[in-house]
């Protein structure tokens, strides 16, 4: 077992679908597994392994911000040896063609996160996807003619801006969306040699005001759950 994750060796796949409510990764598990087997519950952040078409996957519950999901990043990683890390997670929309329920795979991720200053100090590290799991899934959304969006996202640390126009000045810049983790996971990515990929659902949009529910946010997400499980 590791900290936070209560799992024994080799319960664990070598590639794991990472989304932040752990109610979404229970109903991904109920969803599109075969055989689900519940391996963690520690602190309520389920974590479950099962079969996709015969190929063995997990998903874990990192909760929000990459505070909270380098924890769960680290300990599979270390303590697991898993090498296939896919964050499936809402995201707000910057700009006006990136509507809701539109789905974007983020090829680099900017960040207001200071996680990486001690790490890179005077400079800016940028983190980025792994391009085999990047082709992967943009090869199964063509194949299945499922239309996403590709570029760079936003990682905040903050979900509720003292500025509501503050976004316009990275969607100046061409930036897709904001969401909270992936920044995070293209790092501990990097420094562990492993791969990652984040692909994002579009659940509200700052430029029109849209959004969806917290049920639907749970539960609708499942073309983007799919092109994740295609890259197996």
């Amino acid at each position: 077992m590791s900290i936070h994750i209560e799992a024994q060796k080799g319960d664990i796949a070598e590639t794991v679908l990472l989304p932040g409510d752990p109610m979404r990764a229970k109903w991904i598990a109920e969803t599109f597994f075969e055989n689900p087997l519940c391996y963690n519950e520690v602190r309520g952040m389920y974590g479950y392994t099962g079969t996709y078409k015969g190929k063995r996957v997990s998903v874990q519950g990192t909760g929000m911000g990459i505070p909270s999901s380098l924890i769960y990043c680290h300990e599979l990683i270390n303590d697991y040896g898993v090498k296939n890390l896919i964050r499936v997670g809402s995201a707000g929309s910057y700009q006006k063609n990136v509507k809701i329920r539109d789905i974007v795979i983020a090829m680099a991720a900017s960040s207001t996160s200071g996680i990486n200053n001690s790490r890179f100090i005077n400079s800016d590290y940028s983190p980025t996807a792994d391009f085999e799991l990047f082709m992967k899934a943009v090869k199964h959304a063509e194949e299945h003619q499922i239309s996403i969006k590709a570029g760079n996202v936003l990682s905040s640390d903050e979900f509720y801006e003292d500025d509501p126009d503050a976004y316009k000045h990275w969607a100046k810049f061409g930036v897709l969306c904001v969401e909270m983790e992936a920044a995070g996971l293209y790092t501990v990515a990097a420094k562990f040699n492993v791969k990652a990929l984040a692909i994002l659902t579009i659940s509200d949009s700052l430029v029109t005001g849209e959004r969806t529910s917290s049920a639907e946010r749970e539960t609708t997400f499942g073309k983007m759950i799919e092109i994740a499980l295609g890259t197996l």
